[in-house]
């Protein structure tokens, strides 16, 4: 199926510039209105004017490297199972099963990544447990530490102005998603799609990280501009994806959708590997997952509910379900909507 120019796939770009830096009115409307053209349409957006400096990007991208070059004997130190924090080797995940989809071949997607967080005791205040959320475990890697932090801050600023403009595009009052998230679970997530041959034996189709929806509110994300990325679009097809320069990829969580009964969209995403040549072509990225907070109930706003609007559902137990899915091999039955589209997709992009 070919796509004509007039109606091809494309992922919008939107400059959140006047939300970073208190602009006008009206450039704060244009903000609103191009947002929610693209949570409609799309469910992916492309953000410039996000106000992340370049050196505080290439900091992450060199902890990245320094971690993920060494031996991996060295990574396996920290790997921390049962928690969704510390390395995660190849094999050890399978996100279509987040979404309650068999996979040909289970437990399959071939990249490797290592998890940090908020944690529960960043919350003093609150009668919090490490077991929503966890303890981050950092390499002995100089600097790795440092500069992930200071990325990490800078991300967690990039989606709470998000989600102040979602607020304003939803017709919501101005701390409507800070009432769920002001201790929310955050997750940075580094990913490397990179294995020499040998390193591990895959079976079935190679698949890089295959197809699911994002749990939580929000995705900010950082990536090389190295094909991979592929989009679900409203079409069937799944469409490759690449960061303009300077962009940080954002697409909505499960949370967002259910808040507006899918009005907006939790697009259904995978990576399939770069290869050149007949060989896997390396690619980093970097996911901060913006979740909300764990004692949170997400209901659809009464404005958004359709005929038949999600049931309400409390973020601890929707987390649960989908990490159970990804990380521990237990289909979750519960993402029927969100597996109905992954099992209607009717191919490839052509075009």
């Amino acid at each position: 199926m070919n796509q004509s120019p007039s109606d091809a796939f494309v992922v919008p770009a939107v400059d959140i510039g006047p939300y970073v830096r208190a602009g006008e009115d009206a450039e704060r409307a244009r903000v609103v209105r191009e947002i929610d053209e693209a949570c409609s349409r799309v469910g992916f957006v492309q953000i410039l004017g996000h106000g992340i400096p370049d050196p505080v990007v290439d900091g992450l991208a060199g902890a990245l490297d320094d971690f993920f070059g060494l031996p991996m004997d060295d990574k396996q130190q920290y790997r921390v199972v049962g928690a969704n924090r510390g390395y995660s080797p190849p094999k050890s995940e399978s996100l279509s099963l987040s979404l309650g989809v068999e996979s040909a071949s289970r437990m399959n997607d071939f990249f490797e990544a290592y998890n940090v967080g908020v944690e529960a005791r960043s919350f003093p205040h609150l009668d919090l447990s490490e077991d929503d959320y966890g303890l981050n475990v950092w390499p002995d890697v100089p600097g790795f530490e440092d500069r992930v932090q200071t990325y990490f801050t800078e991300a967690s600023r990039v989606a709470r102005t998000l989600t102040r403009i979602f607020a304003d595009a939803l017709g919501q009052a101005p701390d409507y998603f800070e009432r769920l998230t002001d201790h929310s679970i955050d997750v940075l997530r580094m990913n490397n799609y990179a294995l020499p041959e040998g390193t591990v034996d895959l079976d079935g189709d190679l698949t890089g990280m295959g197809e699911h929806t994002d749990f939580g509110i929000v995705t900010v994300l950082w990536a090389d501009r190295v094909a991979g990325l592929q989009v679900l679009g409203s079409d069937g097809i799944w469409h490759d994806v690449e960061p303009l320069p300077g962009a940080l990829l954002v697409n909505l969580g499960d949370l967002t959708a259910r808040i507006t009964d899918d009005r907006w969209m939790s697009t259904l995403h995978r990576v399939k590997p770069p290869i050149v040549d007949g060989r896997i072509r390396r690619r980093r990225s970097v996911a901060f997952f913006h979740d909300g907070n764990v004692d949170a109930v997400v209901s659809t706003l009464p404005e958004y509910a359709g005929p038949e609007p999600y049931e309400p559902i409390l973020i601890r137990d929707h987390v649960k379900a989908k990490l159970a899915g990804s990380r521990h091999g237990k289909a979750n039955t519960a993402a029927v909507r969100e597996a109905a589209r992954v099992l209607a997709a009717t191919g490839e992009n052509r075009a």
